[in-house]
């Protein structure tokens, strides 16, 4: 019976998916919209500042130190969890290296999502999530939460590293009320967080996450948007639950599940760590997945109506020759980044996880208006032309058994960039070469800037796909750009922030290096740039003075 109602959400993505996107001022979600095309319209960021330097005994920030940051706050020791900003708070994922609880010392594994005031960095309360206790295959040590929440007035959504969906009242227990319908929270002092509903996925839908489940959410009106992590076990072959669902969508105000779809099934490659995304499309409320297998997922965004999915299209980001395989020798790949739209178009790229080293990429531009397999090949065996072959997990087809790939009529593909023969040898160089990538594409002026896992930073004409410059940044890099006030801004494992003109001409303006690495993705809000290392937060603006002189 939950899902008769679902047609009054259908009202209600209609006229409030707008109220979903960022305000001027604040930063509610990854990527700032639904969209998830990282630009802001901000003016008089710096491109100039010294994070300062820190007491390596006390962790003391020395203020006296610094130049043009506001304020700095202490993360754990390792944080891939990209900030938002949201009426007065910061909200930023990390782990426990700082231990700012103190039932929870730093000796104590958790993944923390915590919140700090915006204008000095005060700590202002956590999430704890407990390491499972079936280990690393299902929640890697010293990892902690690694997405990004969403934020809408006084209540927050995210995906913790335990495989659950949470939505917590953004002021914790600091208002004196526990909000439920969970109560159950084991402690109700101010620095802990308030739970209003929890859904977990392991328990509820069978979901078996590989390594750590991180999806960043989104939404449109009341319909939350979720992707699972459902992966391979620890053997990396199998998967415990192929049936379990990949892609789910939730009733954001008591988290019950309205449709949920498994189509990658068994043919997840490794994990699921995407994002989704999310727009109406010539009427048609769109959200975008990228899937385990390599593929782009597209749905309904009300489901069918009966408490099912209702899959629009579907688009193979792999060559149909690819192959995977373990060691980081495979060029099939699945897909990390986040789809982007923008201007009717989605943009989205294919990736594998760091650990499995550096490989070959390919950067797609898709047209959301074609419907059922838009994938630019259609694989066949020629004893049945007419045919298509079933999905497969390694290789799509096998040339020795008179397999082969024909082009789609129905292929969605406006461009395919998987790098560019500038000296025009006929063979892709490396610098050349789209490589495998964490990240998500960022687009203003005709312009779409990338970089690879390779530490590659791709400018490409956004139209075409055709490369105006690549910029090698010597060092990997796991996150997205940011383009505000004329600039790129782009971070790496060394640490360093590379800040580029937006122009067609490769322009470096500046790389300053932020103590150690960057794994996140630079943000702004109300005027301030926000930029995580790997144990501090460091908010950025242009004659600041700072109003916090320690960071722990």
């Amino acid at each position: 019976m939950r899902y008769l109602n679902i047609t009054v959400f259908v009202v209600a993505i209609v006229v409030s998916s707008l109220a979903n996107l960022a305000s001027a001022n604040d930063w509610n979600q990854w990527g700032g919209s639904p969209h998830r095309n990282n630009v802001s319209d901000a003016t008089g960021i710096p491109t100039e500042w010294e994070p300062g330097e820190f007491d390596y005994e006390t962790g003391t920030w020395k203020a006296d130190t610094s130049k043009n940051i506001a304020w700095v706050a202490a993360l754990g020791s390792q944080s891939y969890g990209n900030p938002v900003i949201s009426e007065g708070k910061v909200f930023v994922g990390t782990n426990n290296g700082n231990g700012w609880i103190e039932r929870y010392p730093a000796k104590v594994d958790l993944g923390c999502l915590i919140a700090f005031d915006v204008t000095d960095g005060t700590f202002l309360w956590q999430d704890s999530s407990e390491k499972l206790p079936t280990g690393r295959v299902h929640d890697w040590p010293l990892q902690g939460i690694c997405c990004a929440p969403l934020v809408e007035g006084d209540r927050l959504w995210y995906v913790s590293s335990r495989g659950e969906v949470k939505c917590l009242d953004t002021e914790g227990f600091r208002d004196g009320e526990n909000d439920g319908p969970f109560t159950e929270e084991s402690t109700e002092a101010e620095t802990e967080a308030d739970v209003v509903w929890v859904l977990n996925m392991m328990t509820a839908l069978g979901v078996s996450q590989h390594n750590m489940c991180s999806c960043s959410v989104t939404a449109a009106g009341n319909l939350l948007f979720v992707n699972t992590s459902n992966g391979v076990d620890e053997g990396h072959i199998n998967l415990p639950n192929p049936n379990a669902p990949s892609f789910i969508c939730v009733d954001k105000r008591d988290g019950k599940v309205l449709w949920t779809d498994a189509s990658p099934g068994p043919n997840v490659l490794h994990g699921q760590w995407s994002s989704p995304g999310y727009a109406e499309v010539d009427g048609v409320p769109q959200v975008f997945f990228g899937g385990g297998d390599g593929w782009v997922y597209s749905f309904d965004a009300r489901g069918d109506g009966k408490g099912g999915p209702k899959l629009l299209w579907q688009f193979d980001c792999n060559p149909k020759e690819s192959k995977y395989s373990l060691g980081g020798r495979a060029d099939r790949n699945h897909i990390i980044g986040t789809p982007v739209f923008h201007k009717g178009l989605v943009y989205i790229a294919v990736g594998e996880d760091p650990e499995h080293g550096e490989g070959v990429g390919h950067l797609w531009c898709i047209d959301p208006t074609k419907r059922g397999d838009t994938s630019p090949e259609i694989a066949i065996s020629l004893e049945d032309p007419d045919t298509p072959l079933p999905h497969r997990r390694l290789q799509a087809i096998n040339k020795e058994n008179g397999e082969v790939a024909r082009p789609n009529s129905n292929s969605a593909a406006v461009w395919h960039y998987p790098g560019f023969d500038a000296d025009g040898n006929g063979k892709l160089s490396f610098e050349e070469t789209m490589h495998r990538t964490c990240g998500t594409v960022a687009i203003k002026d005709g312009l779409l800037f990338i970089a690879d896992f390779s530490g590659l930073f791709h400018c490409l004409d956004v139209s075409t796909g055709k490369p105006y410059w690549t910029y090698d940044m010597l060092a990997a890099s796991w996150g997205s750009p940011l383009i505000v006030d004329g600039k790129v801004y782009i971070g790496d494992e060394d640490g360093d922030v590379c800040i580029f003109k937006l122009a067609k001409e490769m322009d470096l303006v500046a790389e300053i290096n932020m103590g150690n690495s960057v794994y996140t993705t630079p943000i702004i809000a109300n005027g301030t740039l926000y930029i995580a290392n790997r144990s501090h937060l460091f908010a950025i603006k242009e004659g600041a003075k700072p109003v916090q002189k320690v960071a722990d």
